[in-house]
């Protein structure tokens, strides 16, 4: 089904999972915003996006930043009069022990991972609420689930933060329900840039051994979920934390 009239805002859009979901998005038609820190990334996927004929409008920006949200939101509502679906992707591994992180490690893995979630939610919420519906994703983790399996490349911090957007999550479906249905989806071993670290790629045989559908996940795995989650007419989901591993006997 292509959308023509939504506007999608995807934060950590310039690469792996986020650039999948801009993509997949663009392809059904919706405008795309892609919000980042990572410029040439950006501009690359910005580009792609237009050469699939929709537009495409881009912000180097801090998610953990509570007033470039809001001030973001509103240049985005501005510009196209609408914003419809909120894809919270943007992240940060931390893969340091309780016994060595620093305090300031362990804020700011909870400002990327779960503040930046409240910032966006808040920012684009109200627009939401007065055009009548709304479709938000935030990614979580299987780490919210497990604690962290074999493959993980984050420890404890990451974990809490994943942990924290699935309680987000159903908390806010029920107060921002039924105009808005927001969800949360757990993506297991994907192959992203992060994933692409030697501790994983060096292993990747030896892992997929632990998977039952006998392989790792790829950004579009993900991506699909989002297209059903955000575009779907009728939907009867909300309030949902969605595991994307196929299924990792090591949970």
């Amino acid at each position: 089904m292509v959308q023509k009239d939504k506007v999608a805002i995807i934060t950590g859009g310039a690469r792996g999972i986020g650039r999948g979901c801009a993509l997949r998005l663009a392809e059904k038609g919706c405008a795309i915003v892609l919000v980042d820190i990572l410029t040439s990334e950006m501009a690359a996927t910005k580009k792609e996006i237009e050469d699939l004929g929709t537009d495409c409008l881009v912000f180097n920006a801090d998610v953990a930043d509570h007033q470039k949200a809001k001030n973001i939101a509103a240049t985005v509502k501005e510009k196209f009069g609408r914003i419809d679906i909120l894809v919270n992707n943007a992240g940060k591994s931390m893969p340091i022990g309780i016994l060595e992180i620093k305090e300031e490690e362990w804020d700011r893995t909870i400002d990327i991972n779960l503040k930046s979630c409240f910032n966006w939610i808040q920012a684009v919420a109200p627009f939401m609420i007065d055009s009548g519906e709304g479709r938000i994703v935030s990614m979580s983790s299987l780490n919210a689930h497990s604690g962290g399996v074999t493959a993980a490349v984050s420890r404890f911090a990451y974990a809490a933060a994943k942990a924290g957007i699935i309680g987000m999550t159903r908390a806010l479906a029920k107060e921002l329900g039924p105009k808005i249905l927001i969800n949360a989806i757990c993506p297991g071993l994907i192959k992203t840039e992060i994933a692409k670290n030697p501790v994983i790629a060096n292993r990747e045989a030896e892992l997929i051994k632990g998977i039952a559908s006998e392989r790792v996940g790829t950004p579009g795995d993900v991506a699909a979920l989002v297209e059903f989650l955000t575009l779907s007419e009728p939907c009867f989901v909300t309030g949902q934390d969605i595991i994307v591993d196929g299924f990792q006997w090591n949970r």
